[in-house]
């Protein structure tokens, strides 16, 4: 099983000019399962100033679901097994250990376990567009 560990460091809403008054702080997340698919690292505002993680262990064939990027962009930094990513146009990438995947914003995408041990990744998801 690995064992490993998130070091984040955010910016302060100040910096950026926000008028957010809860100001992020700097930690270190254990990354371990709960015994859920998706366990989340980072929810957030007022934790983060717009990024959000989690840490996915997907069973061989299991998969994420099919969801959207909507105005966010995201990484997959893949820890642990290989699997693909699916795009509603039916195109593939293939992920593995030790790889990171770039999604970009208003992507519907599904990641699926292909593999024949346990899928390991943490994704990160930053707002790049207004909302609409």
């Amino acid at each position: 099983m690995i064992l490993a560990c998130l070091i984040v460091i955010v910016i302060s809403p100040a910096a950026l000019g926000s008028a957010q008054t809860s100001k992020p702080q700097a930690k270190v997340i254990a990354l371990q399962s709960q015994g859920q698919d998706v366990t989340p690292v980072l929810s957030g505002p007022p934790e983060t100033v717009t990024m959000r993680s989690g840490f996915v262990v997907l069973a061989p064939g299991k998969s994420v679901g099919k969801h959207s990027t909507q105005q966010n962009e995201e990484l997959l930094v893949i820890l642990d097994g290989e699997g693909e990513m699916t795009f509603r146009d039916g195109s593939k990438l293939a992920v593995r250990e030790s790889t990171a995947l770039y999604c970009p914003p208003e992507t519907e995408h599904n990641v699926t376990n292909t593999g024949t041990r346990p899928l390991r990744y943490v994704y990160i998801v930053a707002r790049a567009l207004p909302k609409h």
